[in-house]
């Protein structure tokens, strides 16, 4: 029973650390938007569907701030995968804050009256990233001393 467990944990670490990685490269991919054309978000906005997109100073500041924002945790996520053990903590509570963050955008989401693709894929995925964050991190062990 006690071996099976251990399997169970270590699975779980990789599983863990692989999720880290991929969900933290994908998060880095937002540095690209800190710096490119506004022309670039403007023809993506319109692809979208999502209608024409004005550019104001304040528009302009708050995409690349968001981006930024997004790739600086992106950062950390990656930094964590190399010694989970020690952030496990920090693993559960970024889990827990992308459940919460996940329902609120959901809501934000349909109460803006965003298209329904996104309404359906960007709250609910941070949910389900955010509990897949706390059960392994649950299942793996905290490292000793």
């Amino acid at each position: 029973m006690g071996a099976n467990r251990d399997v169970l944990a270590m699975s779980a670490k990789w599983l863990l650390i692989g999720v880290l990685r991929m969900t933290g490269g994908v998060m880095l991919c937002a540095l690209v938007f800190v710096f490119c054309p506004f022309e670039w978000m403007v023809a993506i906005h319109g692809r979208l569907g999502l209608g024409e997109l004005a550019y104001t100073p304040l528009l302009s500041y708050l995409t690349r701030t968001l981006s930024a924002m997004y790739a600086s945790m992106g950062a950390i996520l990656l930094f964590i995968s190399f010694d989970m053990e020690r952030y496990l903590p920090l693993v559960r509570f970024f889990g827990v804050l992308s459940i919460i963050g996940g329902v609120g955008v959901t809501i934000l989401d349909a109460t803006l009256g965003l298209p329904l693709f996104w309404t359906v894929s960007e709250g609910p995925l941070t949910v389900a990233l955010g509990v897949v964050f706390v059960v392994l991190a649950q299942t793996v062990p905290a490292r000793a001393g």
